[in-house]
């Protein structure tokens, strides 16, 4: 049987500058530490762990670090784009090893998966920007015959929470306007958004998924918390474009 790729996305792990420190009853850097040792005694190994975003809630140089610590811990290679609650500068500084980075290219034999960035200064909702999708076509340009996923921190559809959509990728329309030239798409996969989503649209494949902290209820027209324990998820890519997806949560 077919080996598939093996890819682990964690995302909105929302770090407080002082260990232990709570925000919304959750001691967040607990609850992220938690995720990885509950992911890595499940499914044992990984080919690539993906965080897609809102690292920090107060981005600094000691968040990243206790982050960047923990991540290598695996001895899995680890890619971090940013999310709107990110300083991205920082995060390249003090998340950047040969491990565990910021790139936003990571290939495989049959697949490639493009980072971007969707966080826009002075605001919490996303956008990406002229350089973004210049790089995002150049990439497809240049691997044409590869099965690509793009990872993005916010999402490019709406939840049906009201409050939630207003921060979603201002120019998804130009963002999917792009992605009908490159038919090697086959999914994009966003944080931000704590809940999961699973959509297709112009046949590729749209998943949100939860925080490893606090989640949002879904369908809420002002912002509300649900009850759902902390996630993750768990993407297996095949050769023949086929992706197999499932989102896990910690029991307790």
């Amino acid at each position: 049987m077919e080996q598939a790729i093996s890819i682990l996305q964690i995302s909105d792990l929302h770090l407080l500058t002082k260990s232990g420190d709570k925000m919304c009853n959750i001691d967040t850097e607990l609850s992220f530490c938690k995720v990885l040792e509950y992911a890595f005694s499940k499914h044992k190994k990984f080919d690539l762990i993906l965080v897609t975003g809102d690292l920090a809630q107060d981005p600094c140089q000691f968040n990243y670090q206790r982050i960047h610590q923990e991540l290598k811990k695996y001895q899995t290679k680890a890619v971090c784009l940013p999310g709107n609650h990110d300083d991205f500068s920082l995060m390249q500084q003090f998340i950047q090893s040969e491990q565990v980075n910021c790139d936003k290219l990571v290939r495989f034999k049959d697949w490639l998966i493009i980072c971007l960035n969707s966080k826009k200064v002075g605001t919490q909702g996303g956008f990406l920007d002229s350089n973004e999708l210049i790089f995002l076509d150049d990439s497809l340009n240049k691997y044409p015959l590869m099965n690509t996923i793009i990872a993005v921190h916010h999402n490019s559809l709406p939840t049906k929470s009201r409050w939630l959509d207003t921060m979603i990728i201002e120019n998804s329309d130009e963002f999917f306007s792009l992605l009908k030239q490159h038919t090697q798409v086959k999914a994009i996969t966003c944080g931000h958004i704590h809940q999961k989503q699973e959509i297709i649209k112009d046949d590729k494949l749209i998943l949100g998924m939860p925080s490893t902290c606090f989640q949002f209820k879904p369908n809420s027209t002002e912002y509300a918390l649900d009850d759902k324990k902390p996630g993750y998820r768990v993407l297996l890519l095949y050769s023949t474009g086929e992706i197999k997806s499932n989102i896990y949560r910690l029991h307790s």
